[in-house]
């Protein structure tokens, strides 16, 4: 049994990026965890807003099994304003709790610098050092986020791993209905369309009918 931890950024970052995965990992019997990072300010994104997408969080997790949520409230679209020290401690002690063996964690090419920052963060905490650390590391592309880099001044998400999801897209999109204040119409890149047709996209490069994409950052094999 893995122990699967998957970093998001803000809240649908999960399922969007990781939702047929994380199905894939539950039904071989791991246990999956999610950890949320930050949390809109009531100031910026209104109290009913923040709210909302609160509980639509707690909904999705709770659809899909995970074995824990985990929410840090860190700033979202403010993470420039707190010390790194401070979120790679907060992101730390998730790491403690958890101690996985697989990670799946924000594109450091993401247009949005919360995604930068967070990818920044999960490295340190993933250092080899110390007897307990992820085996292996996935960095997976959100819609409107991954695909909006400005190339070649960021680095593009170009995937050498690719996870079959045909027995889990209906799930993933289902998932990401839960979020329907995130959810738009077609053809919105964050339409249940557009994130059905990328994940045809990601399986036709190598085979399969659906498929989720990431790049392996780093990987031990015993």
């Amino acid at each position: 049994m893995a122990r699967v931890l998957v970093i998001a950024p803000h809240p649908d970052d999960e399922v969007l990026g990781v939702g047929g995965s994380i199905l894939q990992h539950i039904r071989a019997g791991d246990e999956v965890h999610v950890v949320i990072c930050t949390r809109g300010r009531e100031s910026r994104f209104g109290a009913d807003q923040v709210q909302r997408v609160l509980s639509e969080a707690k909904t999705a997790h709770k659809y899909m099994g995970l074995a824990g949520s985990h929410f840090l409230d860190l700033p979202a679209a403010e993470l420039d304003t707190v010390p790194l020290v401070d979120i790679n401690t907060a992101l730390s002690n998730v790491f403690k709790q958890v101690i996985p063996d697989t990670v799946y964690l924000s594109h450091l090419g993401d247009v949005h610098h919360d995604h930068q920052v967070l990818f920044q963060s999960a490295m340190v905490c993933m250092r080899p050092t110390g007897g307990q650390f992820p085996t292996r590391i996935l960095a997976y592309e959100t819609v409107s986020e991954t695909d909006w880099y400005a190339a070649p001044t960021t680095p593009a998400f170009i995937p050498n791993v690719f996870q079959d999801i045909e027995a889990t897209i209906e799930g993933k999109l289902e998932a990401c209905s839960k979020y329907e204040s995130q959810i738009r119409p077609a053809p919105d890149q964050r339409s249940l369309e557009a994130i059905r047709a990328l994940s045809v996209t990601r399986g036709s490069t190598v085979g399969l009918p659906n498929a989720e994409a990431f790049v392996l950052i780093r990987e031990i094999l015993k």
